[in-house]
């Protein structure tokens, strides 16, 4: 509804609230200008109850006319006419009166003496805020920014999960392209003016296909998802029904909670447990390495729907062929989510899931360097015959995932698309497209050997004995602490790990050990000998922490009032953001 006041209008429509009307807690009514009736001289309102018009028993000078529409009770307000025929409002202005007073004046006064619009004021209304710096628009969230930027810059970032993106990226992320709703699919959206957003979205799914070397005829894409937690929930969403079986590796052993996971007591820590019953395996607790032998057996007697492979702290090789067989053998829908390898497998430093998986899910941060974000890849076309774990050509019907999964991310699981993001993923995909994507991700390698060997010659417990990707996994229990205390150290010392479980430990209530990834610090160019400095820093850190055990005991709040202004802390810090400055930061960095 126009709730904007005619010219010639001179009526306003007043809501009065049937609530309590204490005096000090009264919401006073809105009067919003509102042309109700014919203002000629002869026309008469009629009543909206179908009665008598209250106005026509009121006199020419104005008056209250009341009546009930929707619930409400109304009053048209006629202003009171000078006596003397002058322009003045000699009358007594009501509640209503004036506040439809308060709302005229901004229209009023972008109208020039001959009615017309005054444009130019109204523009430079609109560049006033509409054209501000950040730094003058917020200062607050401006000086809170910075003081994050400056906390990268000047820290170490090992969490695997985290990297730096490129200034092209940050461009295509803070663009006009996050004003366009754009719900649907290219070519079918539910609004209009999308034509060039369709384009965005159509050159995304090529760069996808073609970054991990994908036949377009053979595979689909979908690059809307907000997150890889989503792109899971819209696949399951997609080919499952509620309560159908699921079946991953447990977080306790380095897999995701996405993937379905009860903790001991049986609580659900997930919307895939919640919506869909899971079963998880498990490492083998002596290597640390997966028992699929263990993982053939829990399949064949849980028979999932879906079997997941990929999980966030394993830093050895997935055998995707010996999943394929299990899952042949149970019937499912073989899944990977590559999340944490997607780069490695992008630059075929790794084996690739899509030789032998349904659907592959994948964030679109951590070692691709591109926004955050999710990604679903789902077989098409003419199914292949099962051979021996692996694929070939058949005539057994067609793959239908594509349509139940694209329903699945939208409109089950998700809204609008963020068209900034697709974007930046775009820019991101032709870059892992290019040869020194590959030099980057092989130095990725070469820098978690190096941090690996670094910290095994200080005879550091790393599960599985090592690495076969971009991270390590650090036991912390035989130096008598807990990832959640290494980690407080190292972030005082502004050094960026996360705590992890560590399979056997009691990794809900106090994680025995921490993640360390090298994706985002090999991007600000640091090589082998400065993750050798990098682990050297580490072990200080672990030093530190077990000094201020000593001191201060295990409780939380006493161990950080220990860290605060301690000496060993600010000289590794200092040491820290020494080293750390002299890296480049992508996108900052002039």
């Amino acid at each position: 509804m126009d709730l904007s006041r005619p010219a010639s209008s001179d009526l306003s429509l007043g809501l009065h609230s049937h609530g309590p009307s204490h005096a000090h807690a009264r919401v006073h009514a809105v009067a919003a200008p509102l042309r109700l009736f014919d203002d000629s001289e002869d026309a008469k309102p009629e009543r909206l109850d179908g009665g008598e018009a209250d106005g026509e028993r009121e006199d020419e000078d104005g008056g209250d006319q009341h009546f009930s529409l929707l619930g409400h009770s109304l009053c048209v307000k006629r202003p009171r006419r000078a006596v003397n025929g002058g322009g003045g409002g000699g009358g007594e202005a009501s509640s209503c009166s004036s506040s439809s007073a308060a709302l005229r004046p901004a229209k009023r006064q972008a109208t020039g003496e001959g009615g017309g619009p005054d444009l130019e004021t109204r523009r430079a209304a609109v560049r006033a805020w509409g054209n501000q710096s950040l730094a003058d628009a917020d200062p607050d969230v401006h000086a809170l920014m910075e003081r994050e930027l400056d906390r990268q810059v000047r820290g170490i970032e090992l969490i695997a999960s985290e990297n730096f993106v490129c200034r092209a990226v940050l461009d295509a992320l803070g663009s006009h392209l996050t004003n366009k709703y754009s719900e649907g699919l290219p070519g079918a959206r539910y609004y209009g003016g999308n034509q060039h957003i369709d384009a965005i979205e159509r050159l995304c799914h090529e760069r996808a296909l073609n970054a991990f070397g994908l036949d377009p005829a053979c595979w689909g894409v979908n690059v809307q998802p907000y997150s890889c937690t989503s792109a899971n929930l819209g696949v399951y969403t997609g080919l499952l029904q509620p309560k159908d079986r699921i079946m991953g590796l447990e977080p306790p052993s380095g897999g995701h909670v996405s993937h379905g996971y009860y903790t001991p007591s049986g609580k659900k820590v997930s919307g895939a447990s919640i919506f869909f019953e899971s079963l998880s395996y498990r490492v083998n607790p002596q290597t640390g390495y997966i028992d699929y032998d263990k993982v053939e057996e829990r399949a064949m007697d849980f028979h999932p729907k879906i079997l997941i492979c990929g999980g966030s702290s394993y830093p050895r090789e997935w055998d995707f062929a010996r999943m394929r067989l299990i899952a042949d053998k149970c019937n499912a829908v073989l899944m990977c989510d590559m999340a944490h390898i997607s780069g490695l497998v992008a630059a075929k430093e790794c084996r690739s899931p899509f030789d032998y998986c349904d659907v592959v899910t994948s964030t679109t941060h951590k070692n691709l360097r591109g926004p955050r974000g999710g990604i679903i890849f789902f077989r098409k076309g003419k199914k292949l015959r099962k051979r021996a774990g692996s694929f070939s050509q058949g005539d057994e019907g067609e793959y239908d995932f594509e349509d139940k999964i694209n329903f699945g991310v939208f409109p089950s699981m998700q809204g609008g698309p963020h068209n900034n993001h697709i974007a930046a993923l775009a820019i991101t995909l032709k870059q892992v497209a290019t040869p020194e994507y590959k030099a980057y991700i092989q130095q990725v390698k070469k820098n978690a050997q190096a941090l690996a060997s670094a910290l095994l010659r200080r005879k550091c417990r790393l599960v599985t004995g090592g690495t076969d990707n971009h991270l390590v996994l650090w036991d912390l229990r035989t130096l008598g602490l807990t990832g959640k205390i290494f980690e407080k150290v190292c972030e005082a010392c502004h050094i960026s790990i996360n705590k992890t479980p560590i399979y056997g430990d009691n990794g809900s209530i106090s994680p025995g050990g921490v993640r360390i990834g090298t994706p985002a610090m090999t991007t600000r160019g640091c090589l082998e000998d400065d993750f050798e400095a990098i682990a050297e820093f580490l072990i200080r850190a672990t030093q530190i922490a077990s000094n201020l055990l000593k001191e201060h005991g295990k409780v939380q709040k006493d161990f950080l009032r220990g860290l605060q202004n301690n000496r060993d802390v600010i000289e590794l810090r200092n040491q820290v953001e020494a080293f750390a400055s002299q890296f480049a930061m992508p996108g900052f960095d002039v």
